[in-house]
C-alpha cells in the first residue's frame, strides 16, 4: 500500500503489540504486575521523540502499547522501546499493529459522514 503524502492518515497507528518484553532492571516492572497497566514513553526508531503511552500486560509476557497520539509509520519487525523518565525500561519487537487511524476514520464515516467544515478542522498529526 503507497499512501497518496506522507502524513496521510493511512500511516498513522495508536495500537501495536510486541512479544515477550525483554525487561532490563526489573521483570516487568512491579507497577505493571500490580496494575496489568502502565504509563510511560515508547519509540521505535533512534532518532524520534517519545511518545507517551499506556503498555497492558499479556499473560505471554507480550504488551499492548496504546499511544496518546497516533505515531506515523509503525512497522512490525520494529522494536518498540520503553523509557520511564531517562530510564530505558526494555523493549520488544513489533508482532501486531492496530487499525490506521484512516481506516478508523473510514468506520466512523459510515456512521455519519462528516462536512466538509469538519474536515477542515481535523488537523494532520505531526
Amino acid at each position: 500500500f503507497k499512501a497518496p503524502s506522507r502524513d496521510h492518515p493511512a500511516l498513522y497507528r495508536d495500537l501495536l503489540r510486541t512479544n515477550r518484553v525483554h525487561w532490563i532492571a526489573e521483570e516487568p516492572p512491579a507497577e505493571l504486575v500490580r496494575e496489568k497497566m502502565m504509563e510511560c514513553h515508547f519509540r521505535f526508531r533512534h532518532q524520534m521523540a517519545l511518545v507517551p503511552c499506556v503498555l497492558t500486560l499479556n499473560q505471554d509476557g507480550s504488551v499492548w502499547v496504546t499511544l496518546v497520539k497516533p505515531a506515523r509509520a509503525i512497522t512490525p519487525g520494529q522494536f518498540a522501546v520503553f523509557y520511564k523518565g531517562d530510564e530505558c525500561l526494555g523493549s520488544g519487537k513489533i508482532l501486531r499493529i492496530g487499525p490506521s487511524v484512516y481506516t478508523l476514520q473510514q468506520g466512523k464515516n459510515r456512521e455519519e459522514t462528516p462536512k466538509k467544515e469538519e474536515m477542515d478542522k481535523i488537523e494532520p498529526a505531526t
